[in-house]
């Protein structure tokens, strides 16, 4: 992805998941906003060719395009309130979390926390959660015994690209990979 489309993406990052207030748009109950309305306020370089372009290449496939493509929003990841739409699935036996080091102690007391979040983020391969981990520093793949969170009665969703969503991990279900 080019440098440009980089820093378009957080820009809608922030936009479509944090705060849509600072382009002046307001995001609907599901979290879509009219593109045209996105596109008005956007920095310099992103219009329609360019957004299109990173909703299609996104690694993560952080957004979606409504099928006239009229409407935009984030896949997950939203600190301010919205309602997916996403209906409550099954989950597989394991799931995994990826963290920096210095969050374990506290995980591993508390559980997964979706802090900012409205969700606590869970991947369905130790690759993903890895990258995840990454970003926070020297990461640890935690794992997440999903299965028997669900059997206990934890609902779990899984939004349109892939990631697991839950409202919180107790830590009894957490193990470190």
């Amino acid at each position: 992805m080019p440098k440009s489309d980089r820093s378009h993406s957080k820009w809608m990052s922030l936009v479509l998941r944090h705060d849509p207030g600072v382009a002046g748009v307001t995001l609907d109950a599901g979290g879509w906003v009219d593109v045209d309305a996105l596109l008005t306020a956007a920095p310099d370089g992103l219009d329609r060719d360019a957004l299109t372009r990173i909703v299609a290449q996104s690694d993560k496939q952080r957004f979606a395009l409504n099928p006239d493509g009229t409407r935009i929003r984030a896949n997950q990841g939203h600190s301010v309130t919205v309602d997916l739409g996403l209906e409550p699935r099954v989950p597989p036996e394991v799931l995994y979390h990826g963290t920096a080091d210095k969050n374990v102690p506290a995980i591993m007391t508390e559980g997964l926390r979706p802090m900012s979040r409205q969700h606590v983020h869970l991947s369905p391969d130790t690759e993903t959660a890895h990258k995840v981990g990454t970003r926070h520093g020297k990461p640890v793949i935690l794992t997440v015994a999903a299965g028997k969170m669900h059997a206990a009665g934890h609902v779990f969703w899984l939004s349109e690209n892939g990631v697991w969503l839950t409202d919180h991990v107790p830590a009894e279900y957490v193990t470190i990979a």
